[in-house]
């Protein structure tokens, strides 16, 4: 499992570091917002743990939590900070926080909310989303239409792997660009013949073109998605409280 920890505190971020990557984590730690979107460009995050007061601002990590769930990252988010009113955890949780642990805390709390969390993502990304003629098996990466097996490419099932997450978001053509194709020089264009790829290996009503976008065909979003596998459970290694 892959974490991105966004802490500009050098003495808090290294022993939380040490101590997730003793439980066999995989951590990225970065001290500045510059440095969390080159992270969140170079590989995927299954959490990220973000303070919120940087250097950049005293807002800046519900800003970067904010901008990557608009561009669809789909993984967990905790917000680790001294931020303590109940206005400043609605407004993490309202803008796509998954939990929010103050600042002093102990490690032994953060490692059970982080297994959580991680085992929440592996439910989801191991989940088959099933829908009328729709089947979508995530961890397999596989697609059924009807029955019948479609073959994607790994863009082109990334794709509707977005979709299928978020059956009831509307995503933009500029989302998607910056999600899919950052490097493309034909500009957005790219994202309409990729849709359009989809409709044609699949069906025509998989992707419905929406006022400002895109979304999951209206007759998929109703999706049942059935759950399997659990996140192995790792031992507590510490009561130390993180001042």
């Amino acid at each position: 499992m892959n974490i991105l920890f966004l802490e500009d505190e050098r003495d808090l971020a290294e022993p939380v570091t040490q101590l997730l990557r003793a439980q066999r984590y995989t951590v990225t730690w970065v001290a500045s917002l510059e440095a969390a979107y080159d992270a969140l460009a170079e590989r995927e995050y299954d959490l990220a743990i973000l303070d919120v007061m940087l250097p950049e601002g005293e807002d800046a990590g519900f800003e970067l939590a904010e901008g990557i769930r608009e561009a669809g990252f789909n993984g967990g988010i905790l917000f680790l900070t001294a931020r303590d009113s109940v206005e400043d955890r609605i407004r993490g949780l309202d803008i796509g926080g998954d939990d929010y642990l103050i600042k002093p805390f102990s490690l032994k709390e953060l490692l059970a909310r982080v297994r959580a969390l991680l085992r929440r993502e592996s439910q989801t990304r191991s989940a088959n989303f099933v829908s009328g003629s729709l089947e979508v098996d995530f961890a397999k990466r596989k697609v059924l239409w009807a029955d019948d097996e479609v073959k994607l490419s790994e863009r082109e099932f990334a794709m509707l792997e977005l979709f299928a997450l978020n059956p009831d978001k509307v995503f933009t053509v500029e989302d998607l660009f910056d999600r899919f194709f950052p490097d493309a020089n034909s500009g957005n264009r790219v994202v309409r013949v990729y849709v359009n790829q989809l409709r044609q290996k699949i069906s025509e009503a998989v992707i419905e073109t929406m006022p400002g976008g895109y979304t999951l065909g209206a007759n998929q979003m109703m999706a049942s998605r059935e759950l399997g596998g659990l996140l192995k459970k790792d031992p507590l290694r510490s009561d130390t409280v993180i001042p």
